[in-house]
């Protein structure tokens, strides 16, 4: 009976939790203008209405630039601290890495006006490049801490092998160690562009005027009224930042398969 109850109230609040997101996923297809029950019909009407949206579409595309931007970086920045930290002797490799994962421990809002105080005491101004270092400070953490967990468990001895056959340090990583930690690589760099695709809290501190992604447009439409464009936009954003770590983690796992790891 003690676990019939555990598993009860774990359903509980998993469906406390998730209910109000299939609610929005659902009036996305209200046929209604007004987002209500009981809905009079189903319709792809709002999400027709998004695409013709000027403002929504420029924000979509600020965001999937600023996403895969901050992925490239976050992810080969994230590589080459991984590859320094655990395959090489690096002095404070300890402080090193806690530094790189400090912003992960520091709640995001702190971090934002932190650093937005510190560039303002540079006389620096808000622009695309602010908030794409931001993103990357904050997205860095993630991409080190998947990308150290996959080369730790990847044998020296296989790096040695190659190299000792007459492979370069350089073709030994893109040819052994980069095909073996390649899971790991993709995984991080699909949390990278999760992360800042869907994040708000810092952007709404560093964006230049003018500039608008998803989650600030959606913020923006809520202040002025509740339209059911914003229904449809946040379906579009649910399937984004919740289909994408799963195809992520279904490739990972494949290519896992495939070099036996």
């Amino acid at each position: 009976m003690g676990w019939f109850f555990i598993r009860l109230w774990a359903l509980l609040v998993y469906l406390f939790m998730f209910l109000p997101v299939a609610v929005v996923v659902l009036l996305s297809f209200n046929a209604s203008q007004f987002g209500s029950f009981p809905m009079t019909g189903l319709s792809f009407r709002w999400f027709v209405e998004l695409w013709q949206n000027d403002a929504i579409l420029r924000a979509f595309q600020t965001s999937m630039i600023l996403g895969g931007l901050t992925a490239l970086i976050s992810t080969t920045l994230g590589v080459l601290a991984s590859l320094a930290l655990v395959r090489y002797r690096v002095p404070g490799a300890n402080l090193i890495s806690t530094m790189l994962i400090a912003p992960i421990l520091v709640p995001e809002v702190v971090l934002a006006v932190a650093l937005l105080l510190f560039l303002n005491f540079l006389s620096i101004n808000k622009s695309f490049a602010l908030l794409l270092f931001g993103h990357v400070i904050f997205t860095l953490p993630f991409v080190v801490l998947v990308v150290q967990a996959r080369l730790v468990s990847i044998r020296r001895d296989i790096e040695e092998a190659a190299m000792s056959l007459g492979a370069s340090p350089v073709q030994t990583f893109f040819e052994v160690t980069l095909p073996l930690m390649l899971p790991a690589v993709l995984a991080g760099g699909l949390f990278a562009f999760t992360i800042s695709f869907d994040d708000i809290t810092g952007t709404l501190f560093w964006k230049p005027g003018g500039v608008e992604t998803v989650p600030t447009q959606i913020f923006a439409m809520l202040r002025n009224s509740i339209s059911p464009e914003i229904n449809a936009l946040g379906t579009v954003m649910i399937v984004l930042t919740v289909g994408l770590p799963l195809l992520g983690a279904a490739i990972a796992r494949q290519l896992a398969r495939k070099s036996g790891g």
